[in-house]
C-alpha cells in the first residue's frame, strides 16, 4: 500500500483536525535510548519523498529530516525518549510506550487523535488508532518515523566521541559483529542496555 493521508483524512472528515502520527526508533539496539516522535501534518502537507524510514537511505533520511523540521513544513512535532537505564528497569516494550507518551507531551498543542504504528498502546493519554505497518501507510506516521530515526542516529553519533571503541558512529548501537566483539573485549559502557542478553553476558563477565 502507498504511504498517504487516507487515515488522516478519515479523521479530518469527522471534524478531528489535530491528528498526530507516532512512531519509534531504537527498540532493537544494545545501547542508547529508544526514541519516539509525534508529528501533526497540515492538510496541504507537501514534503516530497516521505516514506517508512527503513526504506530510505541515511542520506535521504537526513535530507528529509531537515526539510520536515523547517518552519512551515509541519503543524507541530515532538520527540520523547527513554534512556538505557529506564529500558533496563521497565523493559523495552514499556520504555517504548513511555517514549511515545513523552513525545506527545512535548507537542505544543495536544492532538485530538493519534495514529500509532503497530499495535494499540495501553492506557495512552489520547484517543488512538493503531495501524499495522503504519510507517509505510500513513504519512503522519512516516514523518514521525523519520524524525525519530534521525534524532536517534544523531544521538548515537554524538556518543561515539565518548565511547569510540564501540563505533557507535556507524553501528548506532545495533549488535553488529564488530560491536559484539568490542563488548567481549571491553565489556559494556554506561549507555549499554544491561537487560539485553548479549550485554548481560559480558556485564557479568566483567563484574
Amino acid at each position: 500500500m502507498a504511504c498517504d493521508l487516507r487515515f488522516e483524512r478519515r479523521l479530518w472528515k469527522k471534524g478531528v483536525s489535530l491528528v498526530a502520527g507516532i512512531d519509534e526508533a531504537g527498540r532493537g539496539p544494545l545501547a542508547g535510548p529508544v526514541v519516539a516522535a509525534a508529528a501533526i501534518l497540515p492538510a496541504g502537507f507537501s514534503v516530497v519523498g516521505v516514506d517508512d524510514s527503513k526504506q530510505l537511505t541515511e542520506t535521504v533520511r537526513e535530507e528529509l529530516f531537515d526539510a520536515l523540521v523547517a518552519p512551515g513544513a509541519l503543524l507541530f512535532y515532538g520527540v520523547g525518549m527513554a534512556e538505557a537505564a529506564e529500558i533496563d528497569r521497565v523493559n523495552i516494550l514499556q520504555a517504548t510506550y513511555l517514549a511515545m507518551r513523552r513525545a506527545v507531551a512535548t507537542l505544543p498543542v495536544q492532538p485530538e487523535h493519534v495514529l500509532i504504528d503497530g499495535l494499540p498502546v495501553p492506557a495512552f493519554p489520547r484517543p488512538q488508532t493503531a495501524v499495522v505497518g503504519g510507517d509505510g501507510r500513513s504519512l503522519s506516521i512516516a514523518v514521525a518515523s523519520i524524525i525519530a530515526k534521525v534524532t536517534r542516529d544523531r544521538i548515537m553519533r554524538n556518543w561515539h566521541s565518548e565511547f569510540p571503541r564501540y563505533d557507535f558512529y556507524h553501528n548506532k548501537g545495533y549488535g553488529t559483529p564488530a560491536h559484539l566483539e568490542s563488548l567481549q573485549i571491553h565489556g559494556p559502557c554506561s549507555i549499554h542496555r544491561r537487560s539485553f542478553a548479549p550485554v548481560a553476558q559480558t556485564y557479568f563477565t566483567f563484574h
